[in-house]
């Protein structure tokens, strides 16, 4: 029954996370923690940091950990599957399809009407992020580091990546020393 509950979670969010990984998060938060309940909100916020700070599509490294996880490799592979298939596959269907009616006002409109619904997905998310660091690290803490996140991807344009990478750093060598 694991496996089957894997794929499931797994193949439900990549099919519905039209827009890409950073769109998908919010759906695989929602299998995740509250569906499935495989993670509580704050390992699913410390693992998709982690995964992050790695190269490759997000999604899939968040699929092969969270399968590995609950079921080991097999689980990860399962998960991996579950990920990539489904899109793969709407992939090269939608394409034909699009490509047929690349001009059609139906089509536009489609893709347009989409854009604010993953916003909002995206700001409820990020919501529940700074809540949950809040809860952790207090106002001044969060807010400061987001303050600095801002400033370094924005006014500094730092790679995320990096940004990460410091974040990780400062909290374990600053911050490990006041997380009981």
């Amino acid at each position: 029954m694991i496996y089957w509950d894997l794929f499931w979670g797994f193949f439900v969010a990549n099919v519905l996370g039209y827009g890409g990984g950073p769109a998908s998060i919010p759906l695989l938060q929602n299998q995740i923690v509250d569906h499935y309940g495989w993670m509580s909100k704050q390992e699913f916020v410390d693992m998709l940091a982690l995964a992050n700070a790695l190269p490759g599509p997000i999604n899939t490294k968040v699929a092969a950990f969270t399968g590995f996880q609950q079921a080991g490799w097999l689980g990860a592979i399962v998960t991996s599957l579950a990920t990539i298939a489904p899109s793969a596959i709407v992939l090269i269907i939608l394409l034909k399809i699009l490509n047929q009616f690349r001009q059609s006002n139906i089509v536009k409109g489609m893709t347009i009407l989409v854009q604010p619904v993953i916003a909002v997905l995206m700001i409820e998310l990020t919501w529940d992020f700074g809540l949950i660091s809040i809860d952790s690290l207090g106002y001044f803490q969060s807010i400061g580091i987001a303050l600095f996140t801002l400033l370094a991807l924005t006014k500094w344009k730092i790679h995320p990546a990096i940004v990460i990478v410091i974040a990780f750093i400062y909290g374990g060598l600053v911050l490990s020393h006041s997380v009981s």
